[in-house]
């Protein structure tokens, strides 16, 4: 096996296990990827190992989805969910779209500010973890209007590469009087339209530079991520019910530390 194909592997295996922990999915690859030397032109294997966990996401969620818009023509509730992911996914677009160039160009080619991102994110968590919770909002699908917007708000600081969009999310559902399991559950729903955007928009901008000479390998990494992911949406839910954020804020400390420690020591 070729150093290409494991590190293809690894890379793909990694955007699965973090895309939806709240850990930062894109802080991790952009560090691997600086450590291990691999950039592929035009970010085509970044982008297109993304749809892998787009695919895990709505393969889990399908019957639920199918089901919520099977009953929107005649259920004001499946109505007012669907109107609720659609409000929080609309700060993104356009944020992300003012500043895709910034973002792509400037804070994703910043290792130590994804460092120090992935360190304060950690702190965060852990703070969040030990706040005494009354949760007022137990269903994900019931969520106001204008506490989906906040969170959509919210989600925008996860352009910051190291942030993490699922984090956010998940923090910001929490202040607002989310329980944890309802505010995990948010942010997958809201991942769908967010990521999706993502992918056709950096697919789009990317459009005469993308490579697809390395076929073979953005296939492997595109199917590590796909499965990986599945495993991981049908398992974090029921761990964040059980055991908190503790787990992924030290998790992130330790990464970001590691990270900051070799980059400051020139690798």
């Amino acid at each position: 096996m070729s150093d290409t194909t494991i590190t293809s592997l690894f890379l793909g295996f990694l955007e699965g296990l973090t895309e939806f922990l709240p850990v930062s999915s894109t802080g991790h690859l952009l560090l691997a990827g600086h450590f291990l030397g691999f950039e592929s032109a035009g970010k085509t294997f970044e982008v297109v190992i993304q749809l892998g966990a787009i695919l895990a996401i709505l393969g889990v969620y399908a019957g639920k989805l199918i089901a919520v818009f099977r009953a929107a023509p005649h259920d004001p509730a499946a109505r007012h969910f669907i109107l609720s992911v659609l409000v929080a996914f609309f700060p993104a677009v356009i944020i992300g779209v003012l500043a895709h160039d910034f973002i792509k160009s400037v804070l994703f080619e910043t290792p130590k500010l994804i460092a120090v991102m992935l360190i304060l994110g950690g702190v965060i968590l852990l703070i969040v973890d030990r706040l005494p919770q009354k949760p007022r909002h137990d269903d994900a699908m019931r969520f106001s209007i204008p506490m989906a917007l906040a969170i959509g708000l919210v989600q925008c600081l996860a352009m910051i590469p190291g942030v993490s969009r699922s984090g956010s999310t998940i923090v910001g559902a929490l202040f607002m009087g989310a329980s944890k399991r309802a505010a995990a559950e948010f942010s997958f729903f809201l991942s769908m339209p967010t990521m999706a955007a993502a992918f056709t928009y950096d697919l789009y901008k990317n459009r005469d530079v993308l490579d697809t000479s390395a076929m073979g390998e953005i296939a492997l990494g595109f199917a590590a991520a796909t499965i990986t992911a599945v495993i991981v949406v049908r398992t974090v839910l029921n761990y964040i019910s059980r055991h908190g954020f503790a787990l992924f804020g030290w998790w992130r400390i330790i990464v970001g530390s590691l990270a900051l420690a070799a980059l400051y020591a020139g690798f």
